[in-house]
């Protein structure tokens, strides 16, 4: 772990090499630069780039009262704009086509952000993150709970893995009442809500027929097959609906939706704050789980404490972070000791 470019090993870091930076070598797969992220050469690519600049907020940050471990965030608004942009034009061409770039920003600063971003890539997509329950300090103004994760794609057929979120404790100690011998399930709709219009079709079960006036949601031959395998409640009262079964054992969890309310921020939890704005490990884990491969390459080029290179090494993936500031050598360290 020592400051020194002759340890880096003839592969994709090579580049790095033309640049005067201080290189550490982390861990196996996780290497810090220390200087500018500009002057990261466009040779070198990446699956999934996480950006977590300054938010343009107005404010001092530092770690706590007996630290001066922080940094300013003020600018004015043409100044951050073109800092924003000078970074966005170098990070879209170190992503791969197929990867993702995440912007994280506080809701109240994302204009600029956004406004940059939307005329650089060609999707551009929030996602909502929900750090905090609520803000008991907040007197004169509305509590900001949300911070804003800007997900960006050069493509349309972008790499993407689909994750789950955790279900709501009271869903599922509510709705898995039903069992047989497969196990407990809840019941999933199948007949079309009435202000629209499905599947017309008559289905028969034993003495029973059901055709609903709305429809089916889905098709005859799905629902058929449905009943074969055993996997329709039948109703108790007379003109009740139909309903699929849905198993508690082969649902873990709900596809994640672009509303992250299941992930706290550090004050919220128990995880060490070693940095004065940094995010939670779990956020970054699955921020890279949903746009990367095991083996790939994930960049951030503003590491803070380094909770990208140890969510990225915690999954196996190849990471490179960068900061401008050497005071966090030691903070990035301590992750992997």
């Amino acid at each position: 772990m020592t400051t020194t470019e002759n340890t880096i090993e003839t592969n994709t870091l090579e580049p790095l090499m033309q640049i005067q930076q201080q290189h550490y070598k982390i861990a196996e797969n996780v290497d810090l630069y220390i200087g500018d992220s500009k002057n990261i050469p466009k040779t070198t690519k990446f699956t999934m780039i996480y950006f977590d600049p300054p938010f343009n907020s107005d404010r001092d940050y530092i770690l706590n009262c007996d630290s001066s471990l922080g940094f300013s965030d003020k600018w004015t608004d043409v100044e951050y704009e073109e800092f924003i942009k000078s970074h966005i034009d170098v990070l879209y061409e170190l992503l791969e086509n197929d990867g993702t770039l995440f912007f994280h920003i506080s809701s109240s600063c994302m204009y600029i952000p956004e406004k940059i971003l939307r005329n650089k890539f060609k999707l551009v997509e929030p996602i909502f993150w929900k750090k905090c329950r609520s803000k008991n300090n907040v007197k004169t103004k509305l509590g900001s709970v949300v911070d804003i994760i800007w997900k960006c794609n050069k493509i349309n057929k972008y790499k993407f893995n689909l994750v789950t979120q955790e279900k709501d404790a009271t869903y599922l100690k509510n709705s898995f009442k039903n069992k047989d011998s497969r196990g407990n399930y809840a019941l999933g709709h199948l007949v079309t809500e009435n202000t629209k219009k499905g599947y017309m079709y008559e289905i028969k079960i034993g003495d029973l027929v059901f055709n609903p006036e709305s429809g089916w949601r889905i098709k005859e031959t799905e629902l058929k097959k449905l009943i074969e395998e055993d996997r329709i409640h039948m109703p108790t009262k007379k003109g009740a609906n139909l309903y699929k079964k849905i198993y508690l054992h082969e649902n873990p969890g709900k596809p994640c939706t672009d509303l992250w309310d299941d992930i706290h921020s550090i004050s919220q939890g128990s995880e060490e704050r070693k940095y004065p704005t940094a995010k939670p490990i779990k956020l970054l884990e699955r921020l890279i789980e949903i746009s990367t491969n095991v083996g790939d390459y994930v960049y951030d080029p503003m590491c803070g404490s380094g909770t990208t290179a140890k969510a990225a090494n915690n999954l196996n993936r190849k990471c490179i972070i960068n900061d401008i500031n050497p005071d966090i050598i030691e903070i990035v360290m301590s992750r992997f000791q």
